[in-house]
């Protein structure tokens, strides 16, 4: 498709204003905001889920898939936890951070921000994924375990 010369340096132009540090980290913390409700909403999902479909009661299990599932639970929601936390400090960074009083901070920090913003979100990432994963094989450990 071709473009016209006017609709080029209109995209150049906004391709220049996106890629400025101070569009950067304020694009990073909208992201870190969306991973952190997404976090939130899906530890509060998966502990539903596993109150109304898991067993009521883990000690009608034998032993090795009790502590199985005692296990994959704790492992699971810290990890859970854990991205949700990271998630929190992306969105809103370390309390009592200070990047004002003079220009060269402010840029070092809509500089390096994003960085951290994305490298916390990464993690949290795949830390909700192994929460999930664990969530799950317990609850399906829970579903095929034969009861005592």
């Amino acid at each position: 498709m071709p473009y016209t010369r006017a609709e080029l340096d209109d995209a150049e132009r906004r391709l220049e204003q996106m890629t400025r540090p101070e569009r950067q980290l304020a694009a990073a913390l909208q992201q870190a905001e969306g991973y952190r409700n997404f976090v939130a909403s899906l530890t509060g999902l998966l502990t539903a889920v596993f109150v109304l479909k898991g067993q009521e009661d883990l000690s009608k299990l034998p032993d090795c898939p009790r502590w199985a599932v005692i296990t994959l639970l704790a492992g699971g929601f810290l990890a859970l936890i854990i991205a949700s936390w990271l998630t929190v400090l992306a969105a809103h960074g370390r309390p009592g951070a200070d990047f004002y009083g003079e220009p060269t901070r402010l840029l070092d920090y809509e500089t390096q921000r994003p960085r951290r913003i994305w490298t916390l979100i990464e993690w949290a990432t795949w830390l909700a994924l192994l929460g999930i994963l664990a969530v799950a094989v317990a609850v399906v450990i829970t579903w095929l375990a034969p009861a005592k």
